[in-house]
């Protein structure tokens, strides 16, 4: 398989980057089976895995780290802190106190005394962004990660990091992982072309649009998913921009039979497609998930199909705002945008 580097890192990791989401209570229980899909993705040539300490409530970590047993060295091992531990509101967030307790848990659970690429999960609007990068720069610098990263970061707060670095004398933001498929391209507006000017690897994630773009979901139904009962803002066709997202996945499906390949091939492919992405994150919940996926990786696409898919759906183009998993605390929390009485 492919290598890109990530970043300015020197990392080298594989255009396909296993997630692990799925691994665990509310993805797939049975952890022999998400063990044999690890191990047939590091066979099939992929070196890169992706896990978060809030997947499964640590579980998905506990089963990446036993089934990496005596294969952990050539592994690049990326997990995710932020979101809630538990019912203390300490046991979250992006300050130093929880990031000292977070990373020791991951690190217990991964079964490893590293981390590869430690990602902040999403923006923390109650912490001083300079306070998450001072504690991960100690980090770096004690050796238990060796790259710190973001994910699902508005531009602006992609800025500020790389700034802090700069005149404060932080490690750098060597990571973004923005959400990006061909039903969700917000991030080609600034997210992209930063990342790729500050020499940021990019490590996209739901390259199939959450399953949408699964090859599952044409005919004119998307009711069949296990995922539309947990997100129905996602997956209700009574909202025009789910609609949407519909009418473009046929469209894009017809193209994929028109070029020869399957839509899941056609989908991933497409964001490998870009200057500025690194790996996609593929997360399959089963061995079948897994093995539909594994030939985008050496499909390559003709700038006639690029300019095709354009013309269904436009650059830049998010049908649904709800697929882009961060929800702007300016336009959600009233206090932030709202005077109080006599103010």
């Amino acid at each position: 398989m492919r290598l890109r580097t990530l970043g300015g890192t020197g990392i080298k990791v594989s255009v396909l980057t296993l997630g692990s989401m799925m691994f665990g209570p509310t993805g797939n229980p049975d952890e022999a089976e998400c063990a044999r899909i690890i191990h047939r993705a590091l066979d099939a040539g992929i070196n890169a895995i992706d896990t978060a300490d809030l997947y499964s409530r640590g579980v998905s970590e506990e089963i990446v780290g036993r089934a990496l047993k005596g294969r952990r060295d050539n592994v690049v091992l990326a997990t995710k802190f932020h979101g809630p531990m538990g019912d203390d509101p300490n046991m979250r967030g992006a300050g130093r106190r929880w990031i000292a307790r977070a990373v020791e848990d991951s690190l217990r659970r991964l079964g490893t005394d590293r981390i590869d690429v430690y990602h902040v999960h999403r923006p923390d609007p109650d912490t001083d962004f300079d306070e998450t990068l001072g504690a991960l720069t100690d980090l770096v610098r004690t050796g238990k990660i060796r790259a710190i990263g973001t994910s699902t970061f508005p531009a602006s707060a992609i800025v500020e990091g790389q700034w802090l670095a700069e005149r404060r004398g932080r490690e750098r933001v060597r990571c973004e992982q923005p959400p990006y498929s061909l039903l969700t391209r917000a991030a080609e507006t600034e997210v992209l072309p930063l990342c790729r000017s500050y020499g940021m690897g990019v490590l996209i994630w739901s390259p199939l649009a959450g399953g949408w773009l699964s090859g599952r979901h044409r005919g004119g139904s998307a009711t069949d998913s296990t995922r539309a009962g947990r997100f129905p803002e996602r997956w209700d066709l009574a909202l025009p921009a789910n609609a949407a997202k519909l009418r473009a996945v046929e469209a894009l499906g017809k193209l994929a039979d028109e070029v020869g390949v399957s839509l899941v091939h056609l989908a991933i492919a497409w964001t490998l497609e870009h200057p500025a992405v690194t790996s996609a994150i593929i997360g399959p919940r089963v061995m079948e998930h897994l093995e539909s996926q594994l030939g985008a990786a050496e499909v390559s696409l003709s700038t006639d199909v690029l300019d095709r898919i354009d013309e269904i759906v436009p650059p830049g183009t998010t049908f649904n705002p709800a697929d882009v998993g961060y929800d702007v605390p300016g336009l959600t929390d009233l206090a932030l945008r709202r005077r109080g009485p006599g103010s």
